[in-house]
């Protein structure tokens, strides 16, 4: 698990208490907290537990991801796809099948791209050793062959 950098979150917090217009106390008071604990998470003092921002989250009326992602608890990616299941999982206009199917399409694209991108990296790590370039134990012998024999393949 990722360290908890409490002086950003405590920052963010009360940055996201001051836009929805809320005291110390009346955010405390609402995410069930005392103030003076509210307050030394605000200065960077404490390392609220993730049930204490779920209840900061409701009570600001943010996602919880995004205090968790301040609190070094959850990185954007796993935030980004967080949020998505919780958008499909809340549509009121969808029925519990048509869900499941949106869920199970989203995860079936993200395992395509995850796949296409190591693919990728795997390419472009062939590309680099074909190349002769920053292999451990390459000799050169391939950076001194005239641009004739590139055609060639080397001879086992």
């Amino acid at each position: 698990m990722a360290s908890l950098n409490v002086g950003n979150l405590g920052e963010y917090l009360r940055e996201q208490r001051r836009n929805a217009q809320l005291s110390l106390r009346q955010l405390a008071d609402a995410a069930g907290v005392s103030n003076p604990y509210l307050s030394q998470i605000e200065r960077g003092l404490r390392k609220p537990s993730a049930d204490i921002l779920q209840q900061l989250a409701k009570a600001l009326r943010i996602s919880a991801e995004t205090l968790y992602v301040q609190a070094g608890i959850l990185d954007e990616k796993e935030r980004d796809e967080l949020e998505t299941r919780a958008v499909i999982l809340a549509d009121p206009s969808l029925n519990e099948r048509q869900k499941q199917v949106l869920l199970q399409i989203y995860e079936s694209f993200r395992k395509e791209n995850a796949a296409e991108s190591a693919a990728q990296a795997v390419a472009d790590v062939v590309a680099v050793a074909e190349d002769g370039d920053a292999v451990p134990g390459a000799t050169g012998a391939a950076d001194t062959r005239d641009a004739r024999s590139d055609d060639v393949p080397p001879s086992q």
